[in-house]
């Protein structure tokens, strides 16, 4: 599996987009958006007799499955003209391939990494078992965070660059709701690094404040700052 050695990094990409002056995605009436008022929190604890390992992956999968779906939605807006790298704020990603080798890629392209690389994972008997008596591998929680590392990345990209059209096709309750329940889940395990999900800790600290409570992760969490020095922090680990 050629993505398990594939890494992805962020780096200033030098410009100030404008839509970090103005952040449509931080509107009252815009967060306020949910297609359910469910206490998050509930739902992402783990179950009595539920084995970790198939908690992670249902969820995982699951989420998988929606943000791919999410992304879909505004994916004929999302080019390699409009956005010709994979820009969250000041911050651009970039994929590494299996030889650790830099991949300049667009946007699009960058989520099509990520997608087929999950899906690929996903339906991996040998990494997400679904057959009885079959074993998770020992490096089962450091792949879902992988996984989440990346999903979090189009999530980000999805508010930062097309936040526009996705209110226009009335999809923003949506994506607030899958937001505000990926973050938690990851949040409840562990599954991204604070420093990774800083660049959204604004909109994280609106949306999550009343679903359910959401930890602030420790000093290194940084809620609420939201500030270009965690933005730029964002490394491989």
């Amino acid at each position: 599996m050629d993505w398990l050695m594939g890494k992805s990094k962020a780096k200033p990409n030098g410009k100030k987009p404008a839509a970090e002056e103005r952040k449509a995605y931080l509107e009252p009436e815009h967060t306020k958006a949910r297609i359910t008022d469910f206490q998050f929190k509930e739902l992402v604890v783990l179950p009595h007799e539920i084995d970790l390992n198939e908690w992670l992956a249902s969820n995982t999968t699951t989420f998988f499955h929606h943000i791919n779906l999410q992304y879909s939605t505004i994916s004929e807006f999302c080019t390699g003209e409009t956005c010709q790298t994979m820009a969250v704020c000041n911050t651009q990603y970039y994929w590494y391939d299996e030889r650790g080798k830099k991949v300049k890629c667009t946007a699009p392209q960058y989520v099509d990494f990520v997608m087929s690389s999950v899906q690929k994972l996903v339906t991996d008997e040998d990494v997400f078992p679904t057959k009885y008596g079959r074993e998770f591998p020992s490096s089962f929680e450091s792949l879902v965070r992988k996984i989440c590392r990346h999903l979090f990345h189009v999530l980000a990209h999805i508010y930062w660059a097309h936040f526009k059209e996705t209110l226009a096709l009335e999809l923003h309750g949506h994506l607030n709701t899958l937001y505000v329940h990926f973050i938690l889940f990851a949040r409840e395990f562990n599954l991204l690094d604070p420093k990774e999900t800083a660049i959204m800790d604004d909109l994280t600290e609106v949306l999550c404040s009343g679903a359910g409570g959401v930890h602030s992760g420790g000093s290194g969490d940084g809620a609420g700052s939201g500030g270009p020095g965690a933005q730029n922090h964002v490394k491989e680990r």
